[in-house]
């Protein structure tokens, strides 16, 4: 979806690597892992770590995190994918409820800034 909208999934500037809102969107373009927040929330760090490593960082840079759902009830699965990625690099994070994104079975996105 980047060249049709018009942006990057990650953009690196000097040493700074921001993360833009990342859904769990499989190759094919499906919505990965429906109705499963914990599997959304995981697919969407495994898309943010193979962009951050791109971008030339790891997942050791990353200094922010931000969740967003469309049921906060839910924050504790997304927490445990969060911290399966992250529980040692523990960067500042944010959880957020919202009321939607562009695909109705989207459960979750997540961005990611990092400081290589």
């Amino acid at each position: 979806m980047e060249k049709p909208i018009g942006f990057s999934r990650a953009v690196r500037l000097g040493n700074v690597i921001s993360v833009s809102g990342t859904a769990a969107i499989a190759p094919d373009g499906t919505t990965a892992c429906p109705n499963d927040v914990y599997g959304q929330t995981k697919y969407c760090l495994e898309i943010m770590e193979k962009a951050i490593e791109k971008a030339g960082g790891s997942l050791s840079d990353v200094i922010r995190t931000r969740i967003m759902l469309v049921d906060i009830s839910k924050w504790e699965e997304a927490a445990k994918a969060h911290g399966e990625f992250f529980s040692d690099i523990r960067p500042a994070c944010t959880f957020v409820e919202v009321k939607g994104f562009i695909k109705k079975d989207w459960l979750v996105e997540t961005e990611a800034d990092c400081i290589v």
